[in-house]
């Protein structure tokens, strides 16, 4: 291989589409996947080979890896960042929706995993970058089937870290806060429509308020502002373990960290609630 290679998942919008062209720019051959190709033309055209992919289809996943690594021979970044948020009461999402939540946002991320570091073991480098989200670390309520995609996201790449170190690969977790995406929108009309005439439809209102006031520029960061982390976690020598990124975002990691369970509770309630 002449130049490292990277695939980048949901690379569509937001801070895929940014990390694939920061990628691009910083000299990877990249490649973008995601479900809708079409708006993925833009990166087309910027260099980028955009290809469709579905993170809950197994076969889509092993087609597309073996694609990346028959024109490329090998595979240097996954970038796992397909994922989306899915909000509403425990009692209020219907299973089948609770699961397809696990599965884009932690089976799929796992399954590209599986598929690429064989390949990264037999050349002894690679890097595993995993976006997760503050939301790994922190909870709100009516968020619980979203959070748990995200804690479950943390655990797997800690552990992933350990495992993988003794054959060169480096796993990375990154950690947005507040972005300015269409992720925004997608969860508080999942929201709202799960919990329309029903016991939660009051509390859904509130939080539904309190999610949109971080869609301002005062509060959310731009999505490029993710995929610079993504590149610097990508190319430094000896990259962080996770990357907190975002206006606010190491604010709320510290802060779960130092105050116990109650006070932060009482705090998620003032904010919310």
């Amino acid at each position: 291989m002449t130049n490292k290679v990277a695939l980048v998942t949901g690379g569509s919008s937001g801070i895929g589409e940014k990390a694939a062209l920061r990628l691009q720019a910083a000299g990877f051959t990249t490649y973008a996947v995601a479900r809708r190709v079409e708006r993925m033309e833009p990166l087309a055209r910027a260099g980028v080979t955009t290809f469709a992919m579905d993170v809950t289809d197994d076969a889509s996943m092993v087609y597309g890896m073996a694609r990346v690594i028959d024109e490329q021979g090998g595979i240097d970044v996954l970038v796992n960042n397909a994922g989306y948020g899915s909000y509403g009461a425990v009692e209020d999402v219907p299973i089948d929706e609770a699961r397809r939540q696990f599965e884009v946002n932690v089976f799929g991320l796992a399954r590209l995993t599986q598929l690429a570091t064989p390949h990264m073991r037999a050349q002894g480098s690679g890097r595993v970058i995993n976006i997760s989200s503050i939301g790994g670390k922190f909870y709100e309520p009516l968020g619980a089937w979203y959070h748990a995609t995200k804690f479950a996201v943390e655990g797997l790449s800690d552990s992933l870290r350990l495992e993988l170190a003794p054959f060169g690969i480096k796993v990375v977790i990154i950690e947005p806060g507040p972005i300015l995406t269409e992720w925004n929108t997608i969860s508080r009309e999942s929201l709202t429509e799960v919990s329309q005439g029903g016991g939660y439809e009051a509390m859904a209102e509130k939080v539904r308020a309190t999610m949109e006031r971080g869609d301002g520029p005062a509060v959310a960061s731009s999505p490029d502002t993710v995929a610079k982390k993504i590149v610097r976690a990508a190319t430094t020598a000896r990259p962080r373990p996770r990357y907190p990124v975002g206006k606010g975002a190491g604010t709320v990691v510290r802060s779960r960290r130092l105050l116990g369970d109650r006070t932060f509770d009482a705090v998620i309630k003032r904010m919310y609630l």
